[in-house]
């Protein structure tokens, strides 16, 4: 898997608590942009994620290109819906040579799981030149490839959301493969903007744990409270 940060708002922090200042303040935004102290920037943003007032968190965005990941992750992806996303069409790109397929540890580590795995994805590529090359539309061919195939994917999404994502799938109980896509995608934002994802991820590392019964009993180390 190779993610990428393409592009987010210059200076996250400081634009949203410019967006955020604008409503209680008699001078417009472009001026608070310029004006306000970083301590000014660190106590609005303070008072916006912990009153839960969010709608502010929307003004920046950060787009991700990613590559080596399944179909069968891409799919998980874009249920979340507030976000924009660009893939590799199928449709469009035909396969002339065998494509990367993803390959489960769980099915790597057991020697038979893995031959039977590898038998299964060479088949079904296989069988979709056979297709193509009886002159059936690559977008047709396609039904016959596994969710295993590679495919890649550009990702925009604004902060409020990928809180949200980072909560929902940095989460142990998480499918691994979008786990690991959450983990990375956290990793490269978090030095952009520390104070506003100083404490993102799974919810246990800011109190109890948001899985309820179906907890994995492992809860993160706790973040240092925002000062």
């Amino acid at each position: 898997m190779d993610v990428k940060l393409m592009y987010h708002t210059p200076d996250p922090e400081r634009a949203i608590a410019s967006a955020a200042r604008l409503c209680y303040a008699p001078v417009g935004a472009a001026e608070l942009l310029e004006t306000m102290s970083p301590e000014a920037v660190r106590r609005v943003l303070k008072t916006v994620i912990t009153s839960g007032h969010l709608s502010a968190l929307e003004h920046a965005s950060y787009t991700f290109a990613v590559e080596g990941v399944s179909r069968a992750m891409t799919h998980q992806l874009v249920r979340h819906r507030l976000a924009s996303y660009n893939q590799q069409s199928q449709r469009y790109v035909r396969y002339d040579s065998p494509p990367t397929f993803v390959e489960p540890e769980s099915v790597a580590a057991d020697a038979e799981a893995h031959a039977i795995f590898e038998r299964a994805t060479s088949e079904a590529f296989t069988a979709y030149r056979s297709l193509v090359d009886r002159g059936i539309p690559a977008e047709d061919a396609r039904y016959v490839l596994p969710n295993a195939m590679e495919t890649k994917i550009v990702i925009t999404m604004n902060v409020r959301e990928l809180l949200h994502f980072f909560e929902l799938r940095c989460c142990k109980r998480a499918q691994w493969e979008i786990r690991e896509l959450a983990l990375r995608m956290l990793e490269l934002v978090e030095p952009t903007a520390p104070y506003i994802f100083m404490d993102a991820g799974a919810s246990c590392r800011r109190g109890p744990c948001g899985e309820g019964k179906m907890t994995c009993g492992d809860p993160y180390p706790k973040v240092p409270r925002r000062d």
